[in-house]
């Protein structure tokens, strides 16, 4: 039997949430990199490729 989903509240200090956003943007910025890096080798032709290790 499924049981219905429960709402959980907790308690943060601000500067434990501050620490959370400034990680949550590095996170994202590093995605960024990294989706910018693949398409610049998606866009590569074939046979200048490096190989993947």
């Amino acid at each position: 039997m499924t049981r219905p989903p429960q709402t959980l509240y907790v308690t943060i200090r601000r500067d434990e949430l501050r620490q959370l956003k400034d990680e949550r943007d590095q996170l994202q910025q590093e995605v960024m990199r990294l989706r910018s890096h693949l398409q610049g080798q998606l866009n590569q032709p074939s046979g200048n490729q490096p190989a993947l290790c």
